[in-house]
């Protein structure tokens, strides 16, 4: 009878821990790559363009991996239905955004004319349209945390995911209206919703 019992506790921790590591991995992934590849300006680049050129195959497993593992502790994620089919929706995207790689241009990869691509690919189009998604995803999920921290009590927790939230939604709003380092403040609001989402997984 015990085993029957702590088997699927056991089994629910599990799945939230492959969530609770999706972001740090793909985050240590993603910026030990743009420090080391030749050509890469985090001001200039975003950290989907890692996925082209001869080891772009990393950040595109990257991206699938960390799809993957959001997608093995979504349906575990206590906090009703909503955010569980948001960190689902989260997770497909990312994994499609790995799948259909954007075009290289801007000089990266090393070699790479300056300026955008003078035609843009189908699979950039689709790169576009996952990253939009997950990304939509990833800050309703965030919101409607706040909202369930909040009606617990729990105004620390409930600041924290609106502040994850907003940071993402300026960034990508600042990036894709060509702002200056627009790539990086896209950057540091993907990272810190994709974090939160880790810590809440874990604390619950």
């Amino acid at each position: 009878m015990t085993a029957t019992l702590t088997r699927p506790a056991a089994t629910t921790s599990a799945r939230l821990t492959c969530l609770a590591v999706a972001a740090p991995l793909w985050t240590t992934v993603s910026l030990v790559q743009a420090a080391t590849r030749e050509g890469f300006d985090l001001t200039r680049h975003p950290l989907s363009s890692l996925s082209t050129g001869s080891l772009g195959w990393l950040q595109i497993a990257n991206f699938v991996l960390a799809g993957v593992l959001i997608l093995i502790g979504a349906g575990r994620f206590g906090s009703g239905k909503v955010v569980p089919r948001l960190l689902g929706v989260y997770g497909v995207g990312m994994i499609a955004a790995g799948l259909f790689p954007p075009d290289a241009g801007n000089g990266f990869p090393a070699g790479t004319p300056a300026g955008p691509p003078a035609t843009v690919s189908w699979h950039a189009i689709g790169h576009m349209a996952a990253g939009s998604v997950s990304f939509f995803a990833l800050i309703a999920a965030c919101y409607v945390l706040a909202r369930h921290f909040a009606r617990a009590g729990r105004r620390g927790d409930a600041t924290l995911s609106v502040i994850a939230g907003t940071a993402l939604l300026l960034g990508d709003g600042w990036a894709m209206s060509g702002g200056p380092a627009g790539s990086l403040t896209l950057a540091v609001g993907a990272i810190a919703a994709m974090l939160w989402i880790s810590v809440t997984a874990i604390s619950g």
